[in-house]
């Protein structure tokens, strides 16, 4: 399915936070920088949208769907990131441009450059 990029942003969002522990509403809009009705309203979207579970305490979950989503989006930040990194951009400018560009990439382009980054950094 194809949603928006700022969707992709709160699933990623909260993908990158899950990995530290439960997550709810507030943990997203402070790690987005982004005010709490905004993103009280952008979770209700996602739970319709099938995206994200709220539970009785107010702690949000990822979907099946929701997490695909999320995944492919970390992987490309994470990679893009620690590449122009390794090219020499500052970490802030890198994972800031890593953003911008995650969301862009067609899905063959990502695949050739996963394999020229993996190859840049050594990595197998």
């Amino acid at each position: 399915m194809n949603i928006h990029e700022s969707a992709e942003n709160y699933l990623e969002a909260i993908l990158a936070l899950g990995e530290k522990g439960p997550v709810r509403s507030i943990d997203v809009a402070q790690h987005l920088n982004f005010s709490k009705p905004s993103v009280s309203r952008a979770m209700s979207l996602l739970r319709e949208g099938g995206f994200v579970v709220m539970d009785a305490g107010g702690f949000l979950t990822l979907t099946q769907e929701g997490l695909e989503i999320a995944q492919r989006i970390y992987e490309r930040h994470l990679l893009l990131t620690r590449w122009l990194i390794h090219l020499g951009v500052s970490e802030k400018v890198a994972a800031e441009d890593a953003c911008r560009i995650e969301h862009d990439l067609s899905v063959e382009s990502f695949a050739a450059l996963r394999v020229r980054i993996n190859q840049d950094l050594g990595i197998a």
